[in-house]
């Protein structure tokens, strides 16, 4: 199986870049959305970057990538206690998923050959402690659109019918998708995401010439190619693991919460999940910096992507979520 493409040769788009760098710091971050035009690298980037990420540690066997032997749900049915290193697991979630087919469900073989009720798992089990990735994002049904909101919120999966009595974990990174061309995304599953960007094609002819060039390599010579990048790769994924260490570490000054809160308050998000997104995304951004303390510098840099997908609409601005952004930030933390 060829390796996915390296996440330091996509070109460009360096805030999508940065957001799921922040995500992989801090998964309580709570996922990224990423909308735009058709072939800008969004599910490569996706694909590469948890390629770069270090293995994690499971239990043989476990259908919920259980790290210990108490992470293995009694249902999995599983004797051994063995455990060994996977890749950090990447799930696509079609569009035509039934809920069965996300939450798990009866195994029917089971139950017809052996006469067992035993419970097969879904992708929302084969998802925790990796990525759910979902593309085209807002042309997903409904009901899995709610179903998705009580998951992502709870981090356990539920699963109550047929005789069945089900819960495991599934603690993810949610990962969404889309042009909006073709549809807007439901404001419930809008808010869940922690962190939003926009995307586009790149408007320089060297800039398109060197993502040809770097496709072109990987194509037709990728043991050459997936060696040229292997050292950026390995430096990224040094930086995200000192990063989550030192997050522990890092000192939030009085003076910023306040700065996260002026911020939210004059944009007009609602609740308060935009400050608690803003604050640990912030966070997460310090640390990948290396800082030793949260300052206002970091809070201006991934403000955009924190906020720019909580504020309400205002058919009169058409400068968009981000400029809108963009002038409360200079006009707050000037």
């Amino acid at each position: 199986m060829k390796h996915p493409f390296p996440f330091s040769a996509i070109v460009g788009q360096e805030e999508m870049k940065l957001s799921m760098i922040l995500t992989a710091i801090d998964p309580g971050i709570g996922g990224v959305l990423v909308f735009g035009d058709r072939g800008t690298g969004k599910s490569t980037a996706v694909r590469a970057l948890a390629a770069l990420l270090p293995p994690i540690t499971v239990v043989k066997g476990c259908p919920v990538n259980g790290e210990t032997a108490a992470d293995v749900p009694d249902w999995a049915g599983i004797e051994t206690k063995i455990t060994h290193s996977i890749p950090t697991p990447v799930v696509d979630l079609p569009l035509g998923a039934t809920e069965d087919r996300v939450t798990g469900a009866l195994d029917i073989e089971k139950a017809l050959t052996r006469g067992e009720k035993a419970f097969q798992p879904g992708l929302l089990a084969r998802a925790n402690r990796g990525y759910l990735y979902i593309d085209e994002v807002n042309l997903l049904e409904d009901h899995i659109v709610d179903l998705l909101l009580d998951v992502a919120a709870s981090g356990e999966n539920v699963v109550e019918r047929e005789g069945l009595s089900i819960r495991h974990a599934a603690r993810f990174v949610l990962v969404g998708s889309g042009n909006p061309e073709e549809g807007e995304l439901r404001p419930q599953l809008l808010d869940r995401f922690g962190l939003s960007v926009e995307v586009t094609s790149p408007k320089d002819i060297e800039t398109r010439v060197e993502v040809i060039r770097r496709r072109d390599a990987y194509d037709n010579d990728n043991a050459a190619f997936m060696l040229r990048w292997q050292a950026e790769d390995a430096a990224i994924r040094d930086r995200i693991l000192t990063a989550r260490k030192a997050l522990k570490l890092l000192k939030t000054p009085e003076k910023t919460l306040h700065d996260v809160a002026e911020l939210c308050l004059a944009l007009g998000s609602d609740g308060l999940r935009g400050e608690l997104t803003l604050l640990r995304a912030a966070r997460a951004y310090a640390a990948w910096r290396d800082d030793t303390a949260l300052t206002r510098a970091h809070v201006r840099d991934v403000a955009a992507m924190a906020l720019r997908h909580r504020l309400r609409r205002d058919p009169l601005d058409e400068a968009g979520s981000g400029a809108r952004v963009a002038r409360v930030v200079e006009t707050v933390l000037a």
